[in-house]
């Protein structure tokens, strides 16, 4: 890789404490940001009028990239699909529609997932970080439980479907980590379903083993994950913590997504999920709970004081009708934010930050709990943290070169004086208002193109067709 010049016609850079105005990320005008062959930012300048000789152009307003810190690639083949039996009619074709939830859905989920083999879901997952790219995210953290064939028979390679997700990363010119995730259980005490035996190792210790035989790459870090109290017997969950401690390595786990959840908890080991994680050592600074939607006051506690990060989903959580999280409660706590699209439902990270402010105003009737540069940090420098890429998510010098511009120029965007423009791309622009993204240096989407998958579009609907046998 070669050293490259951009010029950005608008950056959001931090402003240190001695630098004059008050401390904080402000948008600066006619940034020269300069890669080096290791794919990091080697230089900055600012105030420079018009692009140097040799520079490649961004027009808009440069930010640091963006982090998808949760991600189910393969639910992507879902969208759409998974609204259509919410409307029909109940049983005899008469009646109020059946509707659904998290539950239901879960269902149609089983069944794409009983149609992927390394082949497909390398497909898949191209597309889908391609997709990602072209939304300005530059990492993706990958929660993956796809381990095995339909019915638990062992792939030749225990680890094909990561090393097929892995490459799909590398094809779409984003960074990933893969978070193997453990998988045990339907539910406390009860065995794997059908068609979760694919996901399921038979015990925390052949997890670790077959996770252990995973490497990182130049752009790839690997992860754990516990999918969810209900899933790693209580038992299991230390091994699973271990495993990412010994490696300094990110832990995920799906977190009180549902009541039900809650409950079952509640009647098997007579604690929250909260609670029986920080019992059994899961909690700590290298750990993020996925959306942590319905949490008690002493969960929240637990929490911020273990130092435990939050991801939340809030186009997944509102789109399988799950609650809205207690952002404002966790922020008060002191938990670090992140963000992710978890189902895919969209992909657009911008409307993930703007829904964190929006949820917020519905469920407190106020407005003005998040300013828009502490959004933009849940998705970008928080979500990179989570995702074990610390040197990633910020404009500086050393920093990773990674970043995403957004135009200033669209219907969404004109207008707002440039002063606002992080206002603006917060709380009105969205995926389609990207015009680049560069990972490392590398320009991956230029004006709006990308520039390894060259159909995007069309790789999504053959991906997806092969899927769902259409």
């Amino acid at each position: 890789m070669t050293a490259q010049t951009y010029w950005a016609e608008y950056a959001l850079l931090d402003r240190p404490p001695e630098g004059p105005g008050p401390a904080g990320r402000a948008v600066e005008p006619g940034v020269v940001v300069t890669t080096g062959p290791d794919g990091t930012i080697t230089a900055l300048r600012t105030r420079v009028p018009g692009p140097p000789v040799g520079a490649v152009s961004l027009r808009g307003l440069t930010v640091p990239g963006l982090a998808n810190a949760h991600s189910h690639a393969f639910h992507r083949a879902l969208r759409g699909a998974g609204e259509v039996h919410l409307h029909r009619p109940g049983p005899g074709g008469s009646g109020p529609a059946a509707g659904g939830s998290f539950w239901s859905w879960r269902d149609t989920m089983y069944e794409v997932a009983g149609h992927l083999d390394p082949d497909t879901y390398f497909s898949l997952a191209r597309a889908v970080y391609a997709e990602m790219a072209l939304a300005g995210i530059t990492c993706a953290g990958e929660f993956h439980y796809l381990h095995h064939a339909p019915g638990g028979s062992r792939y030749a390679d225990p680890n094909a479907m990561g090393e097929a997700l892995a490459a799909a990363a590398a094809e779409a010119g984003i960074r990933l980590t893969l978070l193997d995730t453990c998988y045990l259980t339907s539910g406390f005490g009860t065995g794997p379903t059908v068609p979760q035996l694919r996901f399921s190792d038979g015990t925390a210790d052949a997890w670790a083993e077959r996770a252990g035989a995973l490497r990182d790459g130049p752009r790839l870090r690997t992860g754990a994950a516990v999918h969810s109290v209900r899933a790693v017997p209580a038992e299991a969950l230390s091994t699973v913590a271990h495993w990412a401690r010994e490696r300094g390595a990110p832990l995920h786990v799906h977190l009180s997504e549902q009541p039900a959840e809650n409950d079952a908890c509640r009647e098997a080991h007579g604690r929250t999920p909260t609670r029986l994680l920080a019992d059994h050592g899961v909690l700590g600074p290298g750990t993020t709970a996925v959306h942590a939607t319905h949490l008690t006051g002493e969960d929240i506690a637990l929490l911020g004081e273990s130092g435990t990060g939050v991801c939340l989903c809030p186009t997944t959580e509102r789109d399988l009708a799950d609650g809205i999280g207690p952002a404002g409660r966790l922020r008060q706590a002191g938990v670090a934010l992140s963000l992710g699209s978890d189902s895919h439902a969209v992909i657009d990270l911008l409307e993930e930050a703007r829904a964190v402010e929006m949820h917020e105003r519905l469920t407190t009737g106020r407005r003005g709990h998040f300013t828009a540069t502490e959004l933009l940090a849940a998705a970008s420098g928080n979500g990179h943290a989570a995702l074990g890429w610390p040197e990633a998510g910020r404009l500086e010098t050393g920093a990773a070169a990674d970043f995403t511009t957004v135009a200033l120029d669209t219907v969404r965007t004109a207008g707002p004086p440039a002063a606002l423009a992080a206002e603006t791309v917060v709380f009105a622009a969205g995926a389609a208002d990207i015009r680049d993204t560069v990972v490392a240096g590398r320009h991956i989407v230029r004006d709006g193109t990308h520039q390894l998958v060259p159909d995007v579009p069309g790789a999504l609907a053959a991906a997806v067709a092969a899927v769902r046998g259409r």
